[in-house]
């Protein structure tokens, strides 16, 4: 049994972020289209058929996302190249995705960091968005 005093999600959360380089949507659409970061929807497959897509992303949902990105994996995506690979980790909001980002750096993933805003954020800053099943 632990004998640390609860934290909180929010204490948590800032916490967590304190660790981070976080990235603008202009910024992180720069980054991927000249190849200096991988971008990942960690959004749920509801959220995604309903508000679409980001062309290029790689999806992989929270619940698979350290055994699909860790590059020393067993289950690793084809993607998941290096520990100095720069991850750039999306949910729908920019709150779940500041923790998927800090467990990757927990594995070693340094560059590992989120999209402020999520995928809203992306969308509201007018950058490609396709629906879902159109992607090739």
């Amino acid at each position: 049994m632990s004998t640390r005093p609860p934290v909180g999600i929010d204490a948590l959360l800032e916490q967590v972020r304190a660790g981070l380089d976080r990235v603008e949507a202009e910024e992180v659409f720069e980054a991927v289209r000249s190849g200096e970061a991988l971008l990942v929807d960690t959004r749920y497959a509801a959220l995604r058929e309903r508000d679409g897509l980001i062309p290029g992303a790689l999806v992989v949902e929270r619940n698979e996302l350290e055994w699909r990105l860790d590059p020393t994996g067993s289950h690793r995506a084809p993607e998941a190249t290096s520990h100095d690979l720069r991850i750039v980790v999306f949910c729908n909001e920019g709150y779940a995705s500041s923790l998927a980002a800090d467990s990757l750096r927990r594995l070693g993933l340094h560059r590992a960091t989120d999209l402020v805003g999520g995928f809203q954020a992306w969308k509201n800053a007018g950058l490609p968005v396709t629906a879902a099943g159109t992607e090739s």
